[in-house]
């Protein structure tokens, strides 16, 4: 697999790919999270790309205190491959150059698989409560 900078034209690979992995919901038009990357940090969002096919992305982010990861999504055909594994790395590699001291990202309590792919990187459950707000409404 070769990991590289998301381009435009990959835009309707990437939201076919995450449709797939069931990473969509009606709250987020993906579209518009593809735009609002674009517009910061775009070098912070991948692909990996086999037989020129888009078959993993993630998206990562720095603000200055945390980084953040987004959209890790492997084909399923694909998985258990090190794909994952590979995206992952060149992420937090990227956001290391920023000097980026802690990595946060968040996953749905029911979606066991996830969580046990990033306990196997090496990340942990934080004494947090993950609170949100919507400023612009997707739908």
């Amino acid at each position: 697999m070769r990991i590289r900078v998301f381009q435009k034209s990959d835009e309707s690979s990437v939201i076919s790919l995450w449709q797939r992995c069931d990473l969509l919901r009606p709250w987020n038009d993906p579209k518009k999270d593809i735009q609002r990357k674009l517009d910061v940090q775009p070098e912070l969002f991948l692909v990996g790309v086999l037989d020129d096919d888009v078959v993993a992305t993630v998206m990562a982010g720095y603000e200055g205190h945390r980084g953040w990861v987004n959209y890790l999504a492997v084909a399923s055909e694909h998985r258990r491959k090190g794909l994952g594994r590979a995206m992952m790395a060149e992420a937090e590699s990227l956001l290391k150059q920023t000097r980026c001291p802690k990595l946060n990202l968040q996953i749905r309590g029911s979606n066991t698989s996830a969580i046990e792919f990033y306990r196997r990187l090496g990340y942990q459950a934080d004494d947090v409560v993950s609170l949100g707000k919507r400023l612009e409404q997707d739908e």
